[in-house]
């Protein structure tokens, strides 16, 4: 339960480190960092994984490029159904997801137990 917490905060930070580094992606604040962290979670683990499972040949096709493109999609809709978390367009999205990416995987191998 503990290890989650920390991830979901993490995650929320990362969130608000690319409102940084993403013109056009914004957070107002840490509560809305959380719930819209809470949210990109809820459709990753439902609506990410049948989009990733029906676009799978399209995956292989652009060597997993797409999946960048998945996850803009599912952050425009986070951002559609999150008070106080925005994103104006398509391109700051690909980017978000980009960078987001990114410092998942930093996330990650800082936070993996060997």
């Amino acid at each position: 339960m503990f290890r989650w917490i920390v991830q979901w905060i993490l995650s929320a930070v990362a969130l608000m480190i690319v409102t940084r580094i993403v013109p056009g992606f914004y957070i107002t604040g840490p509560q809305s960092a959380l719930i819209a962290a809470l949210v990109i979670g809820g459709l990753n683990a439902t609506l990410g994984y049948f989009l990733k499972f029906v676009t799978f040949p399209l995956v292989i096709l652009t060597f997993g490029i797409f999946i960048l493109f998945i996850n803009a999609a599912i952050l425009i809709l986070a951002s559609k159904l999150v008070d106080g978390f925005y994103v104006y367009g398509f391109t700051p999205a690909l980017w978000a997801a980009a960078v987001l990416a990114i410092l998942g995987l930093i996330i990650r191998f800082v936070s993996s137990e060997d």
